[in-house]
Formats: structure tokens, C-alpha cells, sequence
């Protein structure tokens, strides 16, 4: 189920969402509101929104929240013994081996369903054999619960999650909960563990959750879909002119970005509505200078997830050039990996790991302080060509596309098609554009600080979410185009 269909928005969401406030006010009055009567409500729907088109990962999934929770438990309790002193080397061992059971384990499961078929199909090609590949379903959003529950047995171990998991509901609740499930952000238990136990509701903050869910839904029906539709069209199109594939990048890179940016403001937007506050996840990558800045506003709970749990691991920053470049090669080529089972998925991260570490050493790293018109530039040259090698089926298609960039191969500056194409959608993508950027929210910035412009907005935002929500449906009941990217991840 999508957050961007018919049956989520009119049949389930409201659904849970009486539900959900029936329970919270029949349990009203209570010292902690019920909130494990509640949670139970989350979880059920959950485990619904998830099984609902995969019924049989279910289990597979609950079967892993049980055994990180039961082992942290006793990871809990091997610390408590280490630091009281008594049989504290036993202790201590146990913690280890109670640690590395619950992050290899479910990183075993995340790489069998994941990568089987890729280390197959690889084996085979090296070594001339004919081993038949698995043909595995993705079971969706496990690498975002995995990672979550990784997350959490680490902190658990290192102390920044003092106390495991107070109950198993709350637990598989922060687990499963379906408005961050198959998109992220990947949430930490040690961000969300206050408000499984208490959280607040109103009705400012549901109307700021509708609010946010309504412009997310919209950034993924009205514009990341009419970009997925002119790059699909494109990679059919018999015309590889050199319009026809900046076309293709352009369009591409609003898409991803929409597609993304509107899921999470989605996620974010569902668990308002909740009373849950989940962390951002973008911040206007497009308009960074430097791949390093991009990368701090791009997904940045991956980002972040994989700076504390991988790169400082490794000795971070504070080991000398030549180990902070292999630092840097092993966390993205393992960026690259989470995104996709595919080698040009790993040289796409190792080619983020060549542009950060020649920002970082390289001429005094002068790359990284460019700014204005021309770190612009840069960072939207070497991101568009980023996505060229993010969407190939392979790297000779990368190349072909990349060749036709510059006019190497292709059939000439511009074709008829091109041209027809820019025509029909110029104006989507200069929606694209100009939403890509801080413009509209600093418009709207700037009406509120006028006596007259808070009215105008009040008016404005209830109206505008209703049109929204009417345009999107009017989008989906049509059949349109509604993929998204990140589902496979």
C-alpha cells in the first residue's frame, strides 16, 4: 500500500485515525494517556499496512522485532552486571556477543533477500558457472527497519539508549510504525523512545500534520509523477539528441527528488497527525554548493546514520589522509549497496566517495568553499550525472547516456521529439524548479510578517489543502503514472 493511493488516503488512514482517537479518548485520564492502548492501535494497523500486499514477511518481520527486544533486554542486563562490578569480564563478553547477534542477524536477513541473486549472478560471472538465481521478493522497507534495529542495539550497547525497549508493543510500535515503514526517515529509538511512552496531541498539530501530508502527497502526485512520465517517455524515445538527454537528467533529478522529499514530508506530515515528532529529511539539497553540503541536506537521516554507525566507527576524521579516504570509499560504496543490488548502485557511491574526498584534500579544499553561481553549477553537474549512473541498467548505458551529454553518439543537438517534449512539459518543470528551492517558503515567509498576510494564509493554507487533496485524487482516480523509487530499496 502507498501512502499515494485512493485506498490509503480514503479507506485506511481514516480508519485508523478514528480508531486511534477513540481509544485515546476512552483511555483519557490516565497517568501516561494510554499510550500502550494507542501504540497496540499503531501496531495493529501497522502490521496491516505492511501485510497488505506481502502478507508472509510479516511474520518474518515480527520474528525480528521479537528476538532485537528480547536480546536487548538481556544486553540491559549484562551492563547492569558489568557495572556493578560482579563477573564484569563475563558480562562484558556476553554484551558483545548479545550485540553482534542482533546486528548480524538482521543484516543477514536484510543481505539474503537483498543481495542473494546479485553475489549469484556475480559468482557466476567470474567464474563461468551456471548457479540458478533465487529470484527473491524484497520484502518492503526492510533496509529502513533493519537499519532501525541495528541502530537501536548499538545504542543500547554504547549506552546513548540507556534502557531497552519498556515493553514489547512500544518496541515493535517504534519498529513498524507504517508512517515512516517503507521511506524513512530512519528513526532512532533514542529520538522517538519519550513519545512512544507520552505524546501530545492538538489540534494545531494534527492541522499541521494534514498540512504537511497534503503538500508532500502533492509534491509526489503533481510533480515527481509528470517527471517519472517525461523520463519514461524519453528512455523509449528514439531520440538520443542532446536535448532530448539533459531532457532526461533534468527531469530525472526533479522526479527523484519529489518522489523522495514528498514521501518523507508524507511520513513526517502522518506522524503529526499522531502526535509523533520524526526528524527531517531534506533541507533544499538542490541549492548546495559542494557535494559535502549536499549531502547534509539530501536523506539526511541516511546520511547521519551512516556517519555514526560506519565512518566514526572506522576512526572517522581523526586518523590521517589515506585512512580517511578509505573511510570515506567503504561508507559510500556501502551507501551505494544499501540503495540498490547492482554495481553501478556501488559506483555511484564510490563516486560521491571520489568527489568527497577531492573537496576534502585536494587543493586545499577549495571546492568545498565554493559558493555562489559556481559551486552551484558544479554541484548540479556532478549530481545530474550522479543520476545518470543511479538510474543505468548498467555502466555501458551510463556511459552511452553520459556520452550523449556532450553529443558523443547521439543524433544531434536537438530532435523533433525533444523539442515537442520540452514544449509539453516546460511549465511542470519550472514548477519543479522553482519548488526544488527555498523561494515559495520564503514567499509565504514573508506574507506572515504583515498584519494582513496571517488571515491571507489561514484562508489560503485551508483552501490550498483541500485543492491539493482534490487535485492528487482527481490525479490517482485517473490511473496516472504512480511509481515510486525508493519502494525497492
Amino acid at each position: 500500500m502507498l501512502f499515494s493511493s485512493v485506498t490509503f488516503i480514503y479507506y485506511f488512514l481514516p480508519g485508523v485515525l478514528a480508531l486511534y482517537f477513540a481509544v485515546l479518548w476512552l483511555t483519557r485520564g490516565r497517568q501516561q494517556p494510554g499510550s500502550r492502548a494507542v501504540n497496540a492501535v499503531l501496531l495493529v494497523a501497522s502490521f496491516v499496512f505492511y501485510a497488505w500486499g506481502e502478507p508472509k514477511y510479516a511474520l518474518l518481520m515480527a520474528a525480528e522485532i521479537l528476538f532485537v527486544w528480547a536480546v536487548g533486554l538481556a544486553q540491559v542486563k549484562a551492563r547492569k552486571t558489568r557495572i556493578n562490578g560482579a563477573n564484569s569480564e563475563s558480562a562484558s563478553n556476553i554484551e558483545k556477543l548479545l550485540l553482534i547477534a542482533t546486528v548480524v542477524i538482521p543484516l543477514a536477513i536484510l543481505g539474503y533477500f537483498k543481495y542473494a541473486d546479485f553475489f549469484i549472478d556475480s559468482f557466476n560471472a567470474v567464474a563461468g558457472t551456471e548457479l540458478p538465481i533465487l529470484r527473491l521478493a524484497l520484502p518492503i522497507g526492510i533496509s529502513f527497519y533493519t537499519f532501525q534495529m541495528v541502530s537501536y542495539s548499538i545504542d543500547l550497547y554504547t549506552g546513548k539508549v540507556e534502557e531497552a525497549g519498556r515493553n514489547l508493543i512500544d518496541f515493535a510500535c517504534y519498529v513498524v510504525l507504517f508512517v515512516a515503514l517503507i521511506a524513512g526517515p530512519i528513526v532512532r529509538y533514542s529520538e522517538i523512545a519519550a513519545q512512544l511512552i507520552r505524546r501530545d496531541h492538538s489540534i494545531g498539530g494534527f492541522a499541521d500534520g494534514v498540512s504537511r501530508f497534503a503538500v508532500g502527497l502533492a509534491k509526489k502526485v503533481l510533480i515527481a509523477n509528470l517527471c517519472g512520465e517525461l523520463v519514461a517517455i524519453l528512455k523509449d524515445s528514439p531520440d538520443e539528441s542532446v536535448l532530448a538527454t539533459w531532457l532526461y537528467v533534468v527531469a530525472f533529478a526533479l522526479q527523484i527528488y519529489f518522489d523522495f522529499s514528498g514521501y518523507s514530508d508524507m511520513a513526517i506530515g502522518l506522524g503529526a497527525m499522531f502526535g509523533f515528532h520524526l526528524p527531517e529529511n531534506f533541507n533544499y539539497p538542490y541549492i548546495a554548493t559542494s557535494i559535502t553540503d549536499f549531502w547534509r541536506r539530501w536523506h539526511m537521516t541516511l546520511s547521519s546514520w551512516f556517519r555514526d554507525y560506519v565512518y566514526i566507527p572506522l576512526g572517522g576524521s581523526f586518523v590521517g589522509a589515506p585512512r580517511q579516504i578509505r573511510n570515506i570509499a567503504v561508507v559510500w560504496a556501502a551507501t551505494g549497496f544499501w540503495h540498490g543490488a547492482a554495481w553501478q548502485f556501488i559506483g555511484w557511491g564510490l563516486f560521491f566517495a571520489l568527489f568527497l574526498s577531492i573537496e576534502k584534500f585536494a587543493f586545499g579544499g577549495a571546492l568545498q568553499r565554493l559558493s555562489g553561481p559556481v559551486g552551484h553549477i558544479y554541484l548540479l553537474l556532478a549530481v545530474g550525472i550522479s543520476w545518470v549512473l543511479f538510474d543505468a541498467a548498467s555502466f555501458g548505458d551510463a556511459g552511452r547516456t553520459l556520452g550523449h551529454l556532450v553529443g558523443a553518439g547521439s543524433s544531434g543537438l536537438v530532435g523533433d521529439e525533444s523539442l515537442y517534449y520540452l514544449r509539453s512539459y516546460a511549465v511542470m518543470l519550472l514548477i519543479g524548479v522553482i519548488g526544488a528551492t527555498p523561494l515559495p517558503a520564503r514567499l509565504v515567509h514573508a506574507i506572515g510578517e504583515r498584519d494582513w498576510g496571517i488571515k491571507l494564509l489561514t484562508v489560503a493554507q485551508h483552501l490550498g489543502i483541500v485543492l491539493l487533496l482534490l487535485l492528487a485524487t482527481a490525479f490517482l482516480v485517473d490511473g496516472s503514472f504512480n511509481p515510486f523509487i525508493y519502494f525497492r530499496f
